[in-house]
């Protein structure tokens, strides 16, 4: 942990003075200029620092930035997802939902209720995987090829007996989320529940998020789906609009 501290004040250190050499960090840190070289160099092999070579100085690294960016982009999402998931609840009724891809599995970093599900589960912050709900499937579907083998590679949990846990069927289901424009998952997570999801995309096309709507299977029926589908890929537009996308 004391590592971990350091390595964070270092970063710290860099913010504030822009550039600063070893023996300034280790001043600042209180420690031996051994110790501060070997927590730049940890740093500066994760892309989190870089060195000017002429002067010997360091500077904050571009992976501070792709660090950066990736929070900006949640909470940008968040801000922007506002307006869209109240609509759309409102309209519906049922639970709305922003999820982003965390590592092998889907976060909700955006909720909102609709009147009919007061009484629903609370999914925000909650990580669901990707292969068993609406907007994992989204968020898979639009992996480059290798991170989606990867993953598929992995063995696929069975939650209910209508979770797809064969590599190949969810291969072709994931080619029918991209050529529809959503996903759909009816009982594959949790009995009684049913979900659509769509997918967010950023200024430049790439798929960020997935906006889903989701409720009990007698209000989520056969005859319900298409039209909450529907709505769900006009709120994903939406948003990706408002995300950039589209100018």
């Amino acid at each position: 942990m004391q590592s971990v501290d350091r390595a964070v004040s270092v970063l710290e250190i860099l913010a504030r003075h822009g550039e600063a050499g070893v023996t300034e960090i280790a001043a600042e840190l209180d420690v031996h200029k051994s110790t501060a070289f070997r927590l730049l160099g940890v740093l500066e092999n994760r892309g989190l620092v870089a060195q000017a070579k002429d002067r010997g100085k360091y500077y904050l690294g571009a992976g501070v930035l792709r660090l950066a960016g990736a929070a900006a982009v949640r909470l940008d999402i968040s801000q922007e997802g506002v307006p869209v998931c109240r609509e759309v609840a409102d309209e519906l009724g049922e639970t709305v939902n922003i999820a982003v891809l965390d590592d092998d599995a889907a976060v909700n970093i955006m909720q909102a209720r609709g009147t009919a599900a007061v009484t629903a589960q609370n999914w925000l912050g909650r990580r669901t995987p990707l292969h068993a709900t609406s907007s994992g499937k989204v968020l898979l579907a639009h992996l480059s090829p290798t991170l989606r083998e990867g993953l598929l590679a992995r063995p696929l949990t069975r939650f209910t007996d209508r979770t797809v846990t064969g590599a190949a069927m969810l291969r072709a289901e994931l080619e029918t989320v991209v050529r529809q424009g959503y996903g759909v998952t009816v009982e594959e997570l949790e009995l009684g529940l049913a979900a659509v999801a769509a997918p967010v995309r950023a200024h430049d096309g790439e798929v960020i998020a997935a906006i889903s709507v989701s409720g009990p299977v007698y209000r989520l029926d056969a005859d319900r789906l298409p039209e909450v589908a529907r709505r769900t890929a006009a709120a994903g537009a939406e948003l990706s609009r408002r995300m950039g996308y589209g100018f």
